[in-house]
């Protein structure tokens, strides 16, 4: 079998790679949404060179060609996407779901927790975080963790308390808004996290999305403070989203010192990157996402590792489409033990329920999702429904 064509398309919201073959069979990938877009088709393009007339089912050998040349988030995601599609077509080449081709897996449900189903906040005191959450708690989802952005995270507190920290909000986008709280800023934080866990009680868990934009003390601060309410983690407080470079020593002079899980990963590309994060038990989860890090065998690489020094897993998602759904289902289902949950994506817009066929089976019921046996990646385009949404730049995506 021969890669014949790598093709791109934006499908609404979402950067999509499908490759075809000699022998018919193509393979699906995708990338973040939206963040990926204005450079998602140049960068497939100048991979795409480098791929045609391979062997897609040879998948390392296969992105040794390629996978020099990414980077941390979002330059990771053209890499990541390649590697999804080759693991699609290798799967339905051998008749397998993907679990297979990577050891089989070890759980039939894997547990995933919030990620994109989220709402707005009506303001940044105690009482709006609270009602936040019991919106989050009611879904029909019945999350067992549920996650919610706080601090430097996009919060509401950020974006609307003037004197919530030392420095000037600025609302660029990727902008890395960073500094020190102010005693006001760091009590309603703490309040407000409190209001949550009264919401939530001791029957789902609580994640707080920090930043990144903490500094080392202040998430010690906040860390240590927080002890009491048992929280599943902080995520991203000094470095993190979009930060391109690794300092475990940052994190190590908080992560010693506290009972509070401490979380970070979503933008690290490769294992390399997390190599010294790990290995100096610098934090205590991390959380690479298959769409930035350089795919799902990527990740399960990290993951064994992470099991291998007592640290614990929780992959992020949460704008990775129904093609990361699928993607994070199937290599959930192979990790280790120190797996926790992963980040759940959804459609974006909604009508891609509509064009994608075998999605149902990725139903989410009491915070899990059943492991199926469809072959590749689980799913695959209704082309004639998918085609009416697709720009006039890419109606030949889905030609042979």
């Amino acid at each position: 079998m021969k890669i014949t064509d790598v093709k791109v398309a934006i499908i609404g919201n979402h950067p999509v790679v499908r490759i075809t073959t000699n022998e018919g069979i193509d393979g699906i990938g995708g990338a973040e949404s939206p963040r990926n877009q204005p450079f998602f088709k140049p960068q497939i393009e100048y991979y795409k060179n480098m791929i045609v007339g391979l062997d897609p089912t040879d998948v390392e050998r296969v992105l040794l060609r390629i996978r020099r040349t990414g980077g941390f988030k979002p330059w990771g995601s053209g890499v990541s996407a390649i590697e999804v599609a080759l693991w699609d077509i290798a799967g339905k080449a051998a008749g397998v779901p993907i679990y297979k081709l990577l050891g089989g897996k070890i759980r039939d449900k894997v547990r995933v927790y919030n990620g994109s189903y989220r709402k707005g906040f009506n303001g940044y005191t105690p009482e709006d975080f609270a009602e936040n959450m019991k919106w989050m708690k009611d879904l029909p989802q019945n999350f067992s963790i549920i996650k919610q952005g706080i601090a430097f995270h996009g919060s509401p507190m950020l974006k609307g308390m003037s004197d919530f920290y030392y420095g000037d909000y600025v609302a660029a986008e990727k902008y890395g808004n960073r500094g020190v709280l102010t005693e006001k800023g760091f009590n309603i934080t703490v309040d407000a996290v409190i209001a949550m866990k009264e919401v939530l009680g001791d029957e789902v868990g609580l994640a707080l999305d920090c930043g990144p934009g903490l500094t080392a003390s202040d998430t010690l601060r906040l860390a240590q403070a927080l002890e009491p309410y048992h929280l599943m983690w902080m995520e991203d407080t000094i470095t993190g989203d979009y930060t391109p470079y690794v300092h475990p020593d940052y994190f190590l002079q908080v992560t010693p010192y506290t009972s509070t899980p401490i979380h970070t990963g979503e933008q690290i590309y490769l294992r390399h990157g997390f190599k010294e994060l790990i290995e100096k038990h610098a934090v205590d989860i991390v959380g690479p996402d298959p769409l930035d890090v350089g795919g799902i065998a990527e990740l399960k690489w990290v993951a064994e590792f992470a099991d291998l020094h007592n640290i614990q897993m929780a992959p992020h998602g949460t704008v990775d489409g129904l093609i990361g759904l699928a993607a994070l289902t199937q290599v959930s289902a192979t990790l280790p033990d120190n797996f926790i949950a992963f980040e759940l994506p959804s459609a974006n817009p909604e009508w891609w329920n509509d064009i994608v066929e075998g999605i149902e089976d990725f139903e989410v019921t009491d915070s899990h999702i059943t492991v199926h046996d469809t072959p590749g990646l689980g799913i695959s385009f209704r082309v004639d429904e998918a085609k009416q949404y697709l720009s006039e730049e890419d109606t030949g995506f889905f030609d042979d």
